[in-house]
């Protein structure tokens, strides 16, 4: 959430600081601005919305300069207005400053400035800031940053232009991300790296606790002392096309439909078919220390999470280790007990999530071994983690994640597998769940054409206020996750709930308004899950079953409220990974057939960084 953008150089600096800004608009946001500075001044221009508003603004009223600084704000202190709108200045307007992050002693800082004959003019965190830097009577703009932080606590990414030193900006993070490019004879800074790729793909990436001067030579990096920290930029293997939609009309549907290449990706060259197991050479473990294991913990947020639980059964299942999965939000609060033999697993898309981010701080703190299963390379999470697996998903711009998701599950099928191996799974099921693992892609894309028939039940199911999402043990976690895609993006209520927990409350809920849609693999399980269905439909419940053409639901009443998905069917640890795509395109096509921005859901964002 929230995006920061800037940059310096020969060219005029706010159509590429919008333009940036239009790459990380699907981090989400309520308004936007921008600060150019020119002959001495600072130009700032804000708008609340859209941030088409703030490129019409610029057009009526324009501003020259090259060197320049741009924020789209997700509202935490106060609400979305122009006033609260950042850049933030400083009293006499000498200091503009950017910043992503929550300062936790804001309210204790506005009242000092408050006392000394301070005007604050807006309800934000972010403008002590700039009071701070602009009040400080140090030498250099550096130093001026520096000083002003050492006051600080809390979160943040942070760039600062002023007025008396119009040949550079200075940057600093603490918490939320910040990626500084490196160009010819010119630099950028952004919050997320589709904003840069247009421009360069050289970059550096600042650390916790580390400041940076950009001017349009280079870039210095120190620590808060302002001893300077040796940082080297590096080249990132991205394709700037990846960022585009292309022919698409949302993003979420693109990244759907590139799930069969990026699933093969992931697994590419991590398949050992002679020995039945799987290679993972970045989790730095050898066989002896897997063996040592005796527990997994999985921590994530959001879908995050609920593939972290369908994670954890993998893990249980093919290894044999006491396995589980909680809210990383969540887990530090409780003053976790962290065992030396206890193998954690940090899940993120975008590695910078912040509630998993503190979680693996916590680990680190006492001692724990930590992993992460990450899509972006260098990202906090990857670098703080002891190693891990980058699942290789390429760009996901929609908030709801699909192809990350995706490869996040088949990340689990290795390391269970690898797990597993080392201890009692045999040869003959290593070699099985081999060969499953490497007929998903294709059977992905199976999954994928069944999208016209998956589109008209979602307009059905659109049409109900409240829907239920059920499955058992391996199909729980799919429908919490097929529950959790339904309402972030159709914004129709629906809840997930174990199949067998249905008879002691939810029943009751149940009628000819409100559809319930069940996962029902074919397994040991496909009786159960079949009764349940007979006591649905007796109730007048419509469904959808998304099943196995294996399998025989009987003669269910109300036969034409029934409508039942076949699936292609994999092993049976394997089939989730199925069943998660069939239910991410009943989800798109309902919040389609709403009407709704299906890429930028209200309220949300794709980058959670901030408590």
């Amino acid at each position: 959430m929230c995006g920061i953008v800037g940059y310096l150089g020969a060219r005029e600096a706010a159509p590429l600081i919008v333009e940036g800004l239009r790459r990380l608009e699907y981090r989400g946001y309520d308004s936007s601005g921008v600060a150019v500075l020119k002959d001495g001044q600072i130009q700032v221009r804000r708008e609340v919305g859209k941030l088409s508003g703030l490129a019409q603004m610029l057009t009526q009223e324009p501003v020259a300069g090259h060197v320049g600084i741009g924020h789209t704000r997700w509202a935490t202190h106060g609400p979305a207005n122009d006033v609260n709108a950042h850049p933030h200045t400083d009293s006499k307007g000498d200091v503009a400053v950017v910043h992503n992050g929550i300062i936790d002693n804001a309210a204790r800082l506005r009242a000092r400035l408050t006392e000394d004959g301070v005007d604050l003019v807006s309800d934000t965190d972010t403008e002590v800031l700039a009071h701070l830097i602009g009040r400080s009577e140090a030498d250099t703009l550096e130093e001026k940053v520096s000083e002003a932080l050492a006051q600080v606590e809390g979160t943040y990414g942070l760039a600062v232009v002023h007025a008396a030193y119009p040949d550079r900006i200075v940057v600093a993070r603490n918490g939320s991300p910040l990626i500084i490019g490196v160009g010819d004879h010119e630099m950028h800074v952004a919050s997320d790296l589709a904003a840069l790729v247009r421009y360069t793909t050289t970059v550096a990436h600042l650390d916790d606790g580390e400041l940076a001067t950009l001017t349009a030579d280079g870039f210095t990096t120190y620590r808060h002392d302002l001893s300077t920290v040796a940082r080297a930029a590096t080249e990132v293997d991205v394709d700037p096309a990846a960022y585009d939609a292309g022919e698409h009309d949302s993003y979420m549907h693109k990244e759907m439909l590139e799930q069969p290449e990026a699933a093969a990706r992931v697994l590419r060259g991590r398949l050992d078919q002679r020995f039945g197991t799987s290679h993972l050479g970045g989790l730095d473990l050898d066989a002896r220390e897997l063996r040592a294991i005796r527990r997994v913990k999985v921590l994530g947020c959001g879908s995050a999470y609920y593939v972290g639980e369908m994670g954890a059964a993998l893990i249980e299942e093919l290894a044999r280790i006491p396995a589980s999965a909680e809210a990383a939000s969540e887990f530090r609060y409780r003053n976790p007990i962290v065992e030396p033999d206890t193998l954690y697993v940090a899940v993120s898309q975008s590695g910078e999530t912040v509630d998993t981010l503190l979680a693996v701080q916590e680990i680190k703190r006492k001692g724990g071994r930590v992993v992460g299963l990450v899509n972006v390379v260098g990202s906090a999470i990857a670098r703080e983690c002891d190693g891990g697996i980058y699942l290789h998903a390429g760009p996901e711009v929609a908030v709801a994640s699909t192809k990350a998701l995706t490869n996040m599950f088949l990340g689990f099928a290795l390391l269970a597998l690898q797990l597993g191996r080392v201890r009692d799974l045999s040869i003959a099921d290593g070699r099985r769940l081999v060969a499953g693992l490497q007929r998903l892609p294709d059977q992905i894309a199976e999954v994928l054409d069944r999208e016209p028939e998956l589109a008209e039940l979602a307009g059905r199911l659109a049409e109900a206020q409240s829907l239920f999402f059920v499955g058992r043990v391996r199909g729980y976690p799919v429908a919490r996750e097929g529950a959790q895609k339904f309402k972030e993006i159709s914004y129709r209520h629906a809840e997930a709930y174990q199949t067998s927990e249905l008879k002691h409350g939810p029943l009751a809920l149940i009628d000819e308004s409100v559809p319930t849609v069940s996962v029902v693999p074919d397994d040991e399980l496909t009786e159960r899950n079949v009764a349940a269905l007979h006591e649905v439909a007796a109730r007048g419940g419509p469904l959808v079953v998304v099943t196995h053409a294996t399998v025989d639901l009987g003669d269910l009443p109300g036969q034409a409220s029934v409508h039942r998905v076949d699936l292609p069917r994999n092993e049976r640890e394997l089939d989730p990974a199925l069943m998660v795509v069939a239910l991410q395109l009943l989800s798109y096509h309902a919040a389609k057939s709403l009407g709704h921005d299906i890429d930028k859901p209200r309220n949300l964002a794709k980058s959670v960084t901030v408590e």
